[in-house]
């Protein structure tokens, strides 16, 4: 997956500050949940991020928002891309998350 400089930090900056790393049970997947209000992000990920699906809007507490997500397919393509990033440099903690799908989902 090729991505320029800009979209890669971009990417790297939203999924150390709000990504989830985990699966369902079945598959590893990456997850990004907002307040409806990031909309045209959401577009831009789907955008830039190939095979990543988007949920929602859904309601709860008082609350609007969507839930990206990327598994499967589009998760296999976009892992050497984030391996290549300095995450564990940046953000020890993210990195760990992340290694952990990894493991347990055996990518």
């Amino acid at each position: 997956m090729l991505m320029g400089d800009f979209t890669r930090g971009f990417l790297l900056g939203l999924l150390v500050g709000e990504g989830h790393f985990g699966g369902d049970g079945r598959q590893a997947q990456i997850t990004l949940r907002m307040h409806a209000r990031h909309r045209r992000l959401f577009e831009w990920l789907l955008k830039n991020v190939p095979g990543s699906r988007l949920y929602g809007p859904y309601s709860h507490g008082g609350r609007s928002y969507y839930q990206w997500m990327v598994r499967g397919e589009g998760l296999k393509k976009l892992l050497p891309l984030l391996d290549s990033l300095p995450l564990e440099e940046i953000d020890p903690v993210t990195f760990e998350k992340y290694r952990r799908m990894k493991l347990n989902y055996r990518l």
